[in-house]
């Protein structure tokens, strides 16, 4: 049996955290994608399978928070961590939609664990 790695989705307009999501993502056995737009996350959903998606909330071309069921209708397992610097978000409804809201910080313990409990959320209800 061939074990698969679960697979993250980092979604983030900053070219220096989306280095480091990845890098630091990857050790924890993870499959790392990144894209630097919601546009080119959404497009990455379209032909690989994604477990978890890492989104960052501001963008130069918007809010992602409007756009999050656009990745949920494109995979309807998808668990989706809203992760910014704007805990104020977090009373925005619309980010209700995700299962779990994470201030950034530069120790990423929390959203590794964040991470893992999610899988392991999902590996119990399959």
């Amino acid at each position: 049996m061939v074990f698969m790695r679960p697979k993250i989705l980092v979604v983030e307009d900053e070219e220096n955290l989306l280095k480091l999501y990845k890098l630091e993502l990857e050790e924890e056995g993870f499959d790392v994608l990144t894209a630097p737009s919601v546009n080119e996350g959404l497009k990455f959903l379209e032909s690989e399978p994604v477990d978890v998606l890492v989104l960052d909330i501001r963008f130069p071309e918007g809010s992602s928070v409007d756009r999050i069921d656009e990745f949920l209708q494109r995979n309807k397992k998808l668990k989706v961590i809203i992760n910014t610097a704007y805990p104020t978000f977090k009373f925005d409804f619309k980010t209700w939609a995700a299962d779990a809201f994470i201030t950034k910080s530069s120790d990423l313990g929390e959203l590794k664990n964040t991470i893992r409990n999610l899988l392991s959320k999902n590996s119990n209800s399959s």
